[in-house]
């Protein structure tokens, strides 16, 4: 079991109670999507980029045939756009029988959570954020912010 789910378990397995997170970093911050969005994690893949979309919408993937809209997380969650030749992933969700990648910074370890170890997000948090965190997680060393994918999808369905 890995450093990260150990400290979200207090050292134990995954219990029946427990929502399992996939943990990614976008900027500086840790966020978590639950595992049964997630369909894969794929490094850089070729991003076509779409006239007249949103800023959010980088463009479509092709993934084994499948037509792939890119959100770009930074951009999405009013953070500074990465530095050209700096390293992306993608973390693909479906959503209602459609797939979109999120174009994140580096993804971490799945994390177990306890109904008891997610909190109300702080009021302080940017409008932002809040429309799309559920929670958050304290760990050792930062804060993972449970966030919704069907809230940070929102903006394709101009929304947000």
């Amino acid at each position: 079991m890995s450093a990260t789910r150990q400290a979200a378990t207090g050292g134990n397995r995954a219990t029946a109670g427990d929502v399992e997170y996939v943990t990614f970093r976008v900027g500086e911050q840790w966020l978590g999507i639950p595992v049964v969005m997630v369909q894969e994690v794929l490094t850089a893949e070729r991003i076509a980029p779409v006239p007249l979309a949103p800023a959010e919408v980088t463009g479509f993937l092709n993934l084994r045939g499948q037509i792939v809209s890119a959100i770009d997380l930074r951009i999405r969650l009013n953070l500074p756009r990465r530095a050209s030749g700096e390293r992306i992933m993608n973390v693909v969700v479906r959503d209602r029988d459609e797939l979109f990648s999120f174009l994140v910074d580096e993804v971490g370890d799945v994390q177990a959570v306890g109904a008891d170890g997610l909190e109300r997000p702080p009021q302080t948090l940017d409008p932002r954020w809040r429309q799309v965190c559920n929670g958050v997680v304290r760990r050792k060393s930062d804060l993972l912010v449970a966030v919704s994918a069907e809230k940070l999808l929102q903006v394709a369905e101009g929304t947000a």
